[in-house]
């Protein structure tokens, strides 16, 4: 991932922070938007894209190539996300669950791709949209498909409790349908990213100080140190970029399944 080593004098090291996370526009005096995590998003759309392409637009009875890859990636989302969450109704909703998934997991990836090494998803504007679409499609379906009061009472439903309960927990489940799941689904995922590219900056930055900066044997023992974390730290991150990308997932089938039974 992106390593920004501070040196503030020749002896000293400063651990990388939030300024991995600034970027200047990609073109100066250009659009203030255009910086890098933006293409990075743009890039990962045209990876999509490309892969959804290659895999399904000319199937084959026996699947090869891309199309096993691509076929591996639907049976995934579909057995494991969609099914589970929506039953019956789960291959109307599998392109809007892969195209998530698949998003998901290209911008995380993005982060151990040599010269690229950001993760969309650390820029939480990005995972944040999502959450937000996947949020409105909630509650149009709950809508069109219970009505505004029919959906909200199938929201705060609690049967066997006293009416004067009601009072008392029919705002916190409606807090937790309409405002808490909405931050929790893209801030786990946000956070995730964040941490994991300022940890393994971290380390890249201690292995690159004392190996190539400040050479010293007691040095060099730190800097393999750095570099061996670095390694250990970025497989158990692509570990963390697949499940976060499943998480996200499941909870975009939770979530539409929730407006279409019209239920919390």
């Amino acid at each position: 991932m992106r390593t920004t080593i501070l040196i503030t004098s020749p002896e000293e090291w400063t651990a990388p922070g939030t300024e991995l996370f600034e970027f200047a526009p990609i073109i100066p005096g250009g659009p203030e938007w255009l910086t890098k995590p933006v293409l990075i998003v743009m890039l990962s759309s045209v990876v999509v894209i490309a892969l959804c392409w290659a895999a399904f637009a000319k199937p084959k009875i026996v699947p090869r190539g891309w199309q096993n890859l691509g076929e591996y990636a639907y049976d995934f989302v579909r057995e494991h996300v969609a099914k589970p969450n929506l039953g019956k109704d789960s291959d109307r909703w599998m392109g809007l669950l892969l195209t998530i998934f698949l998003t998901v997991l290209v911008w995380n990836l993005m982060g151990v791709v040599p010269l690229i090494q950001f993760p969309a998803a650390a820029y939480i504007a990005f995972p944040a949209v999502l959450a937000v679409s996947v949020y409105a499609i909630k509650v149009c379906l709950g809508v069109r498909h219970h009505g505004v009061r029919g959906y909200l009472r199938g929201v705060v439903y609690l049967e066997g409790l006293p009416g004067w309960a009601y009072g008392i927990y029919a705002p916190l489940i409606l807090a937790e349908v309409f405002l808490t799941s909405l931050f929790t689904h893209f801030i786990r995922l946000f956070a995730n990213m964040f941490a994991g590219h300022l940890l393994v900056a971290f380390f890249a930055s201690v292995g690159f100080w004392f190996l190539f900066e400040q050479l010293s044997p007691l040095g060099a023992a730190l800097g393999v140190l750095g570099v061996a974390m670095t390694i250990l730290i970025t497989a158990f991150e692509m570990f963390i970029m697949f499940l976060q990308a499943f998480l996200f997932a499941m909870l975009a089938a939770m979530y539409i399944a929730s407006g279409l039974h019209g239920s919390h």
